[in-house]
């Protein structure tokens, strides 16, 4: 397999505490420190950006939504009021 050439650089600012138990961990992992800390800090970006990317619901709040969906309520007397003032600020009248 081919090696991924690695053109971007990052640097950070550690705490002398924060270095040694870094570097504790890179080694138990058999891993260089920098290879130690672009894995964790990916594994980190992907989870992060799942968790505001994606919705995670129950049974009873997925089955409510997807009703909801498909049977969207009627629309109540303070919604077609704002719809009516949308209208009439949007038509120019």
């Amino acid at each position: 397999m081919a090696q991924l050439l690695r053109t971007e650089r990052a640097e950070a600012r550690l705490l002398p505490e924060q270095k040694l138990r870094i570097e504790r961990a890179a080694s138990l992992k058999g891993l260089s420190v920098s290879d130690f800390i672009v894995q964790q800090a990916d594994e980190a970006a992907i989870r992060t950006i799942q968790l505001h990317t994606s919705w995670n619901l129950n049974d009873t709040d997925r089955d409510f939504f997807l009703q909801s969906l498909l049977n969207p309520p009627k629309p109540g007397s303070r919604l077609k009021a704002a719809a009516k003032r949308y209208k009439q600020l949007t038509s120019g009248k």
